[in-house]
């Protein structure tokens, strides 16, 4: 077995610990930090506080008295802490200690930490800036306002002054248009990191941001993360709670981190997806545990105009060792990605709990450049997955989504507004108590779905299952304990697949030009 340095800062770090478990452990495992007993963990992604900068560390982790393996590092050089608390910052849950916050933040120099310490920090929104440290210590909570007066506002599109070009600030599901600025914001900022055990708190009710949000029409909710055109930036070891919506939103961003976050929200609290990043370029989500009211992982890349001018897919995502719970889908492509999804990974990954485990939502209309392209889930547990697999060429969303042209079954000229599907693997996939479908796959019939490839799964249904559609779109009926459907794809292999105790049929094919077994 290994165990290795997957991050470190001048005060944390980030160990994995790789005895073939998925999200948690085989068994609970001690952690020694120079030769002193730190902790018990049961999560294969963990983290270590408390370091000293500039320092020699050797992490060991035993199982009972058995080593399983150890690892060494040096923590980075730190110049110097700015604690908010100096600045003005009082933390009694009381005092907007907003600008306090800030002027640490603006003060810190290159090798800084910007501390945080124990208590209750009310604010509106945080701008990041490049090569900020930011330390949420243990018992520090930042809790946002919820007064809108008191956001600043993005406009969505800022035209240049020679007319030739637009500079872009606000965005909501995949246009551009105002919203308020995140709770913790970044824009253009580069080499930032926010780690530590503390909380994010957006303090959202169904009395403040969750109420009447489909009447929302000038300017739409803040994110409790938001990030735009910025480079390595990681999140590591902060709780996120009680987001306005999407909770964690990078957009046009590259080299992300996400390591060993807590993202939570109410499980019937509106649009509050986990974590969507949207047109960006290489991406670690690693450790994270989902639980909240919409898609854990949802990757974007624009709806319509964004995806067909700047043409700009999410791509190189790898997902692993993450907890999904609770959410419609587990991991989910789409709708708004019109620039395309391409070369994302998902392994070693739990599902539980959600509607869908990989959920892909497409139409016509997204255009040439929405293409999906090496998807990869292997090496997952799921357990009460409604849906394992979904794959809806006919999502109804938007005005016109239940018109003929986005619904219909027959096939249409394929022109600059037909998306495609590429090549999508499945792999060592076990599903115990699925309920709806076993796998629901619904391609185009003038641009079929290229190749789905499924191997060594197994896929057995709950004793008394739901009823419900597999997918959302236009005459697909309510079902429970459905095998296998597949429509319009080129070719679909099956190779060591087990669908146990479906009702009927356990495959149903139509349109598929080459099924091999």
């Amino acid at each position: 077995m290994c165990v290795k340095r997957v991050f470190s800062t001048a005060r944390s770090a980030v160990i994995e610990i790789q005895d073939g478990g998925r999200y948690f452990t085989k068994a609970p495992c001690r952690v020694l930090v120079n030769g002193e007993e730190t902790l018990t963990t049961e999560t294969t992604i963990t983290s270590l506080y408390g370091l000293k900068p500039d320092c020699d560390y050797c992490v060991e982790v035993y199982r009972n008295d058995e080593k399983l393996g150890e690892v060494s590092f040096r923590t980075d050089r730190e110049f110097v802490t700015l604690d908010v608390r100096r600045f003005g910052a009082k933390g009694d849950g009381v005092q907007d200690d907003t600008h306090f916050i800030q002027a640490a933040i603006m003060a810190c120099p290159e090798n800084g930490r910007v501390l945080i310490p124990g208590g209750c920090y009310r604010i509106t929104s945080l701008f990041l800036k490049s090569h900020l440290r930011l330390e949420l210590a243990e018992g520090a909570e930042l809790k946002a306002f919820t007064e809108k007066e008191k956001f600043p506002i993005f406009p969505g599109m800022i035209e240049s002054y020679d007319e030739e070009d637009e500079y872009n600030l606000g965005s909501w599901e995949g246009n551009p248009l105002p919203m308020y600025s995140g709770i913790i914001c970044g824009v253009n900022a580069e080499d930032v990191v926010i780690y530590g055990r503390g909380t994010i708190n957006g303090n959202a009710t169904k009395e403040t941001w969750w109420k009447d949000v489909k009447a929302i029409k000038d300017v739409f909710r803040p994110r409790l993360f938001f990030i735009n055109h910025c480079k390595n930036v990681t999140l590591q070891g902060v709780t996120f709670c009680n987001s306005p919506s999407w909770t964690l939103h990078p957009y046009f961003s590259d080299d992300l981190r996400f390591l060993d976050l807590t993202v939570k929200n109410p499980s019937d609290s509106p649009n509050t997806d986990g974590l969507d990043p949207e047109s960006c370029k290489n991406v670690e989500i690693l450790g994270v545990r989902f639980s909240l009211g919409d898609d854990c992982i949802a990757v974007k890349s624009g709806k319509i105009y964004m995806g067909k001018k700047y043409k700009t897919p999410s791509e190189n995502i790898h997902i692993r060792q993450c907890l999904m719970e609770d959410g419609h889908g587990a991991v989910t492509l789409g709708s708004e990605m019109a620039g395309g999804v391409v070369n994302l990974t998902v392994e070693d990954c739990i599902f539980r709990q959600t509607d869908r485990g990989l959920r892909i939502k497409t139409r016509r209309g997204r255009g040439k450049d929405a293409i999906l392209s090496n998807i990869t889930f292997r090496n997952l547990t799921l357990d009460h997955v409604m849906t394992p697999l979904v794959v809806n060429s006919f999502y109804f969303c938007d005005p016109d989504g239940k018109t003929p042209y986005v619904q219909s079954r027959d096939p249409y000229p394929v022109d600059e507004r037909t998306p495609s599907i590429k090549k999508m693997v499945f792999e060592n996939m076990d599903c115990t108590n699925c309920h709806v479908a076993a796998a629901f796959f619904d391609g185009l019939p003038e641009q079929k779905i290229e190749e789905i490839v499924m191997r060594n799964i197994v896929i057995s249904y709950a004793e008394n299952p739901k009823c419900d559609v597999p997918a959302m779109s236009e005459g697909v009926p309510k079902c429970s304990k459905r095998g296998i459907f597949a429509r319009n794809v080129t070719k679909l292999t099956l190779d060591n697949v087990k669908v146990e105790g479906q009702d009927g049929e356990a495959y149903e094919f139509i349109g598929v030009d080459e099924l091999v077994k």
